[in-house]
């Protein structure tokens, strides 16, 4: 359609937003789906949070707030990366945003050019390169692999970054992986960009508090602090705090950039929801026993779901550190035919007979940018995951 801007030719819907609603669709339609798509805790929101909120607009905290989030939420962010990162931010060297995905995305607008560079890890989250393509830049990717855990070495961020290259992505834990980089990796990372001093980090820590058994978690300028004046370090409540639907990401970063920012934001959304800022500055100072018991669960899940998997013919996965992901293999299942009689020549269409013969909905790897692999969030109950891990063991079971 003629009438529309040039910039949607390069932008592809988001796969998990996609699996989600089929999984949708074909429950509406009476089929017994499971769904593994969503990267969404399937924990309700800590009482004391909500309860925060209700207090928020009894008091009539519903006016607009300021562009780059209410003083004590911004004060709140600051405190909490002294406190668990050991990283210095005056607060107004902060930024609260409408969710992580537009604190990203301001970033990205307000300092890419065309033939900008961001390298990106594969496999890497899928609305990574969609925005970056849409500010006008150009998506490195850097390949991990399984037998590194899907953590990227230094050698492959050498070779991937050029005169051109404005920023590196680090997540950690990873989406989709689960990955999550030790001090002593993400000093390796660290010491290739002390090298090439144009190169800035933005570093998305979404999943911080969801690492599992004696994993120690750490972010890049804390390691490096010669890093500190280069690096956007973003964060948000969404997942610790099982707040999704609240919205609210922040970062913190070089006074410079987060202007900037500001400016983008202005003129964008404005400030994030005020009410929710409320309850977001409720999640940083009150109560965290909702992140240790939480955590429990979670890793009881991935050990859960890792064993099933690791028992299902022509599948391998690795048993990340973090998040709630996991993202095996299917490269065992290539070439086989399904029940269907369907051929499977890629993990697209093993997601697809998979959910056509067992009605297990998950994502296929080449979304993420890696594969032969599919992505499993198990961010829901233990009988449902026991049931789609026995699926997935019947269906592979079943191939010829």
């Amino acid at each position: 359609m003629a009438f529309l801007a040039d910039a949607l030719s390069r932008v592809k819907p988001s796969a998990t937003i996609a699996v989600t609603q089929k999984a949708r669709e074909l429950k509406a339609q009476g089929r017994d789906v499971i769904g593994l798509g969503a990267g969404e805790p399937d924990f309700d929101t800590p009482d004391n949070i909500k309860q925060a909120a209700i207090e928020a607009i009894k008091r009539g905290e519903t006016k607009y707030p300021p562009v780059s989030g209410i003083q004590p939420l911004r004060e709140a962010i600051a405190a909490k990366f002294k406190r668990e990162n050991n990283l210095d931010y005056d607060w107004k060297q902060t930024i609260v945003g409408t969710g992580g995905k537009q604190i990203l995305f301001n970033a990205f607008m307000a300092t890419l050019n065309p033939g900008d560079e961001v390298v990106i890890p594969t496999p890497y989250w899928v609305s990574y390169p969609e925005m970056v393509s849409i500010c006008g830049g150009t998506s490195v990717f850097a390949e991990t692999r399984l037998e590194d855990n899907f953590k990227l070495q230094p050698e492959v961020l050498e070779r991937a970054i050029t005169p051109r290259t404005k920023w590196l992505i680090m997540n950690s834990p990873s989406n989709p992986s689960g990955a999550a980089y030790t001090r002593e990796e993400l000093k390796a990372v660290a010491d290739v960009l002390l090298k090439h001093p144009h190169v800035w980090v933005l570093t998305d820590d979404m999943y911080e508090h969801l690492t599992y058994g004696d994993f120690t978690y750490h972010t890049i300028a804390e390691v490096e602090p010669q890093l500190y004046g280069r690096t956007l370090t973003m964060n948000g409540v969404s997942k610790a705090y099982a707040m999704t639907g609240w919205r609210i990401g922040y970062a913190a970063g070089p006074i410079e950039l987060i202007k900037a920012m500001d400016m983008i934001q202005g003129q964008q959304t404005s400030g994030a929801a005020t009410v929710c800022q409320f309850a977001a500055l409720e999640a940083l100072t009150g109560p965290q026993d909702f992140i240790h018991q939480s955590k429990k669960v979670f890793q009881e899940r991935r050990d859960l779901v890792v064993s099933m998997l690791n028992q299902a013919k022509g599948i391998s996965c690795p048993v990340p550190e973090g998040a709630f992901y996991v993202y095996p293999s299917c490269a065992g299942t290539i070439g086989k035919k399904a029940p269907s009689g369907k051929l499977i020549e890629s993990d697209t269409d093993f997601v697809s007979e998979l959910l056509e013969t067992e009605g297990v909905a998950v994502v296929q790897g080449s979304a993420f940018g890696l594969g032969p692999n599919f992505r499993i969030s198990y961010a829901t109950s233990d009988a449902l995951l026991e049931e789609a891990c026995s699926r997935i063991q019947r269906f592979t079971a079943n191939l010829r």
